[in-house]
């Protein structure tokens, strides 16, 4: 990738002078997840979607969890110190993290929320995360995106 399409995301990277790796495969809003994996060649386990939501408190909390899991809302609830947390409006997002769906990271958004990712992500040497645009993921080590982002773990998936 050519430095002038960095995107955010390897910015604040490269400023913290963190270590990663760019996966670029073509932008298609149909793609799951799971088949983005496939397309990277990874475990679905090791690549991780980034999920905005508010709590009754009004506070907006992230949720970084593996591609083919899904959030469970009284789990990151707990997590978060909430009685009830819910997934914002697809149209909030852009406004609120500064990334549209399907490139939304933890890294870099407009404002740092507090941010959580699932507590199977610290096993990994690597893993995935969207680079802040569609069609392009970032390989990193999870205690360096732990550290950057300032998150906690938790278990926040449905079983």
């Amino acid at each position: 990738m050519k430095n002038n399409e960095k995107t955010n995301v390897m910015r604040v990277l490269d400023s913290k002078k963190i270590s990663y790796e760019s996966h670029t495969y073509e932008p298609d809003p149909t793609l799951t997840g799971e088949q983005i994996a496939g397309i990277l060649e990874e475990d679905p386990e090791k690549v991780f979607k980034t999920l905005v939501t508010q709590g009754k408190s009004g506070q907006f909390f992230v949720f970084v969890v593996p591609v083919k899991e899904e959030l469970d809302l009284k789990k990151a609830a707990k997590a978060a110190g909430e009685k009830s947390i819910s997934m914002i409006k697809q149209k909030e997002l852009l406004p609120l993290t500064g990334y549209v769906h399907g490139g939304c990271s933890p890294i870099g958004m407009k404002k740092q929320f507090k941010t959580f990712i699932h507590e199977t992500a610290p096993q990994y040497d690597k893993v995935f995360v969207s680079a802040g645009k569609v069609g392009c993921q970032i390989e990193l080590a999870p205690g360096d995106l732990i550290s950057v982002v300032g998150c906690e773990t938790a278990d926040v998936v449905l079983i």
